[in-house]
């Protein structure tokens, strides 16, 4: 008997009995398929498409829920605009979940949902994408570009921009064809 064919083991009751019907409906699919490939080409392609079908609403149907648990997209956008817009300035996360309307716990999760990363490393990345383009595009010193960017001076801004890229930021600077002029 296939892996598929075999009945699954799940908690709720007639679980079993789903999978093995399952399994059975999915199996005659592809016997039908076997047989009619070498005389009907187009039942064997109807049959390979009803199977796709039937996998493709068993893996929903048993895709873990996450639904209500990210943030909206309105507020996704309204985020992403805020800390693009506040670099420069300190952002905290009381500031972000006023942002987004809700508790500073649910934001948290929620944000986590969303953007895959905490809040203060996504304004981190963020940051230090700001620095590189400054970096790329001009000649400010780093110290300017540290400031602008929101960090405290330029040691910040170096020991941060090393720890998330593995370079210095000067380094990184030289390698992408920018000197700085101070």
């Amino acid at each position: 008997m296939s892996e598929l064919a075999s009945p699954a083991r799940h908690s709720r009751p007639g679980a079993d009995f789903e999978a093995t019907e399952f399994a059975f409906e999915l199996l005659t699919l592809l016997d039908e398929a076997g047989l009619a490939i070498d005389r009907d080409i187009d039942h064997t392609r109807e049959c390979l498409d009803r199977a796709q079908r039937l996998l493709t609403k068993r893996r929903a149907a048993e895709a873990p829920k996450t639904h209500g648990q990210g943030l909206a997209p309105w507020q996704v956008r309204r985020l992403s605009r805020f800390v693009e817009e506040h670099l420069h300035e300190m952002i905290r996360a009381e500031d972000l979940a006023g942002i987004a309307r809700l508790s500073v716990s649910h934001f948290s999760r929620a944000f986590r949902e969303s953007f895959r990363q905490t809040p203060y490393a996504y304004v981190l990345d963020r940051r230090i994408a700001r620095a590189k383009q400054m970096m790329s595009e001009g000649n400010e010193p780093l110290a300017q570009i540290a400031l602008s960017c929101g960090m405290a001076d330029q040691a910040h801004f170096s020991r941060l921009f090393r720890r998330l890229t593995g370079e210095t930021p000067s380094h990184w600077r030289r390698r992408h064809g920018r000197s700085q002029t101070v």
